[in-house]
């Protein structure tokens, strides 16, 4: 029996903030999710699709974030449950359906999971997602740790279905990522059979109904105005003269930092922070010299404070990123914090040493794993291409291989979003003369990559779209995706063929090769080069970290050494191929590391003296 599942009332676990969420969802009856994996939310989505059918609920991946939103507003508005969650960037893609799904509202609760990026640890921007909660006019709720996170997520529901709004639920990857202890509440019994009570005046957005239901939401709004003040998630902490207002994981570190400097507080921390809890804050601001605002990226709850203050007390001094004494880049962590409150407060500010001896380490930038198929398909693209590199572009999308950013490759010069690699080619073939060969990943080719397929082919562009098919979605985790055969649940889904995909887009030219077979991707990517409109080259092979266990599993798993004499030391497996597996040692010779070997064999083609052999 998993515990996770049927733990009953207080259970305690350890569990990740995203984890926690997951079990809240449960607790509160949850039937319906349905996702995009994106790191830091991908947890979320994992461990439901674990326990969906134990927990006897239904999860689903969606091509992307979008489809998800709209999958689950269907399935709140028919009276079920729902969940999505998505990174930052994610709610940007769904924010077409989320921002009309608020004015249609819903009939069951719905929680939409932001896990917003602070110093995009994984991410290309660092936008903050609470100001989606302003601008759509939904409640949101942040916690600070993993208990927070489940009982919040339980409440969001709760408070979705009294208002009939989707709520947001913004988290950060500290939050989404740390572990704590959870204590569990009962779950309630998920309700799994819906009803759509047709009411085309309510959920048929034409100018007429938006303008109605307009009004409405924000009459929902003053209400939640009410419950936000109730909260028990916004509350007072100590009574000091110096008042504080935080939310999310900044107030781990400020409630840490005004204890160990003995700073007389008190603190409003909120965990329901939008709508503003105006009157909790009126009473807050009242026995209070001073108002500090600790809070990552943007200044979220410190102009709703100057717009309080300057009805109620125009006159307290405030102090936060406006004054320039807390940064607006980058998360925060204790000495960030500590630095700043010691200079809004005169204190004598002194860097903490570790107590312990720092290590020198080398430096680890983030590769393409030993055997990956993308960094044969990279190899191929510079033997043919590197002569005229001034004559190519390479736009390149979100997936492992970003990396090809990286040396030896290079092969990374334009990035935007989900789908961007061919969007931007088309701008590129129209107004420059450099030739665009563009790279996408099979999943994230399904998510945003075919409508702008189809607009290359429209608009009859000259480009090479690379599409690297290595049968998951291996950055997020290795979630499955519609060319895998198999769905969220586990079960056996029919495999959407990618070529049958891009034939059907209109593209006419169209090369399918295994990424391992290097002469072959050579000879595609000569005779692309050639063609006057839109060529497509699918480089297919497994994620070596799969292929490799199945290997092991079968027992077929074999690795490569490098005959030393036979190596003529031109380190072209090592510099040129650069997989991670080889690498030179002291003495000039080029070592592979069996430990890290995956057998993939490219390396043996690539050597000119054939000196790389099968290890026995």
């Amino acid at each position: 029996m998993n515990k996770f599942v049927h733990g009953e009332k207080g259970t305690k676990m350890v569990l990740l903030g995203n984890e926690a969420i997951a079990r809240g969802a449960l607790e509160a009856g949850m039937y319906m999710s349905a996702s995009y994996p994106g790191t830091p939310s991908s947890e979320i989505g994992d461990t439901l699709s674990k326990i969906a059918k134990e927990a006897g609920i239904h999860f689903e991946y969606s091509v992307n974030e979008k489809v998800a939103m709209e999958t689950v507003a269907a399935a709140a508005s028919s009276g079920i449950r729902s969940m999505t969650q998505m990174k930052h960037v994610g709610l940007n893609v769904a924010s077409d359906a989320f921002m009309t799904a608020v004015y249609t509202g819903v009939r069951a609760g719905l929680v939409v999971v932001t896990a917003d990026d602070p110093s995009m640890h994984s991410s290309q921007n660092e936008q903050d997602n609470r100001i989606y909660s302003k601008i759509s006019g939904v409640p949101m709720l942040e916690p600070s740790n993993p208990q927070e996170a489940k009982d919040m997520t339980k409440k969001a529901f709760d408070i979705s279905e009294e208002l009939e709004l989707p709520v947001l639920l913004r988290t950060t990857t500290r939050i989404s990522h740390v572990r704590g202890v959870v204590e569990f509440d009962d779950r309630k019994e998920p309700k799994k059979d819906g009803y759509f009570d047709k009411d085309p005046f309510r959920f048929v957005t034409i100018p007429a109904v938006a303008r109605k239901q307009h009004k409405i939401l924000l009459e929902k709004e003053k209400k939640a105005v009410e419950m936000a003040d109730k909260s028990e998630f916004n509350r007072i902490i100590g009574s000091g003269k110096i008042g504080f207002l935080t939310s999310g994981a900044a107030f781990n570190y400020l409630i840490e930092e005004v204890e160990e400097l003995a700073i007389d507080y008190r603190i409003l921390k909120l965990g329901f922070p939008h709508p503003f809890p105006s009157g909790l804050f009126e009473d807050f601001i009242k026995d209070i010299d001073m108002l500090i605002v600790v809070e990552e990226l943007e200044p979220y709850l410190e102009e709703y404070a100057y717009v309080y203050l300057k009805r109620n007390r125009p006159e307290l001094p405030v102090y936060g990123k406006y004054t320039g004494h807390f940064p607006r880049l980058y998360e925060y962590n204790p000495d960030v914090v500590r630095k700043a409150l010691c200079s809004v407060l005169g204190m004598e500010y002194e860097e903490r040493k570790p107590e312990y001896e720092e290590m020198k380490l080398p430096n680890r930038p983030p590769a393409l794993c030993p055997g990956c198929p993308h960094r044969a398909t990279y190899y191929a693209v510079r033997k043919v291409f590197m002569k005229k590199q001034d004559k190519v572009v390479y736009p390149t999308d979100i997936g492992c291989y970003t990396l090809g950013i990286q040396p030896p490759y290079e092969l990374a010069d334009y990035l935007l979003c989900m789908g961007s690699s061919i969007g931007s080619s088309s701008g590129f073939a129209e107004v420059t003369d450099q030739l665009p060969v563009a790279f996408i990943g099979d999943s994230t080719f399904f998510h945003s990559g075919i409508p702008a397929l189809i607009n290359a082919i429209y608009n009859r562009k000259k480009l090479i779209y690379v599409i690297l098919d290595n049968s998951t979605t291996a950055m997020t985790g290795h979630q499955p995706n519609p060319g895998m055969g198999r769905d969220g649940m586990g079960d056996i889904a029919p495999v959407i063929s990618i070529e049958n995909v891009v034939k059907g887009c209109g593209v006419e030219w169209i090369r399918t090769i295994d990424s391992y077979d290097l002469d072959g991707m050579e000879k595609a990517f000569r005779e692309a080069a050639e063609y006057d409109g839109v060529a497509v080259i699918i480089s297919k092979h497994p994620c070596a970290l799969l292929e490799a266990a199945q290997k092991k599993r079968e027992g077929t798993f074999y690795t490569y050494h490098i005959n030393q004499d036979k190596c003529i030391h031109c380190h072209i497996c090592s510099k040129h191929l650069a997989c991670p597996a080889i690498y030179i040692t002291e003495e000039g010779l080029d070592v592979i590391d069996e430990k890290q070997c995956t057998g993939c064999g490219v390396c043996v083609d690539v050597c000119p003296v054939k000196a790389i052999e099968v290890s026995k």
